[in-house]
């Protein structure tokens, strides 16, 4: 999808908005703090979100660039079948890398970019992991690995899971994920 910058060639002196959007980690859009949940307004925002040459992630509103403090990541993954798809909508694309951060959480490098595992989709995710010889993998591995020691290798499909520390995703992957002017 394309962000709509029709107006800004209108009104090109209109200022930014900052502090205003976030999203958090369930792929919620919040109006200072106050979660989105009118239909309509959470189409536009999936519509006209995009990223700046900076890693700023905006909703353009007409002439006004809105910019998003993001709780995690700039992309939400959630499972839809056999599919991945992001809060907006669009397809996550293919799968690059997958990591393990600290906290448990699950991040996926995808064609559309980096995104947070909807935590609501953890469970079967983790279900979905196996290590040496198909093996489920036991809490205390889990533990392990999210503590960065070395154990078994852990696999979701064809894919290892790598360890990252949650502030190293910001810089690795490119994006602010609390814009300023």
């Amino acid at each position: 999808m394309a962000v709509d910058l029709s107006a800004i060639a209108k009104w090109p002196n209109v200022p930014a908005c900052y502090d205003w959007l976030s999203l958090d980690r369930r792929g919620d859009w919040r109006l200072q703090g106050e979660r989105v949940t009118h239909h309509g307004f959470i189409a536009l925002l999936n519509r006209q979100y995009g990223v700046d040459d900076r890693g700023c992630w905006f909703v353009q509103n007409g002439p006004q660039r809105v910019f998003v403090a993001l709780a995690y990541t700039p992309w939400i993954f959630r499972r839809e079948g056999e599919s991945l798809v992001s809060h907006t909508g669009e397809p996550a694309g293919d799968i690059k890398a997958v990591y393990l951060d600290e906290e448990g959480s699950i991040l996926l490098e995808t064609t559309l970019g980096i995104g947070l595992l909807d935590d609501r989709d953890l469970p079967a995710f983790l279900d979905q992991c196996r290590q040496s010889g198909n093996a489920t993998v036991n809490e205390e591995n889990w533990l392990k690995t999210m503590s960065g020691e070395a154990v078994a290798n852990i696999e979701w499909g064809r894919f290892p899971l790598q360890t990252i520390c949650q502030n190293e995703v910001a810089p690795r992957f490119n994006f602010q994920p609390n814009p300023k002017p």
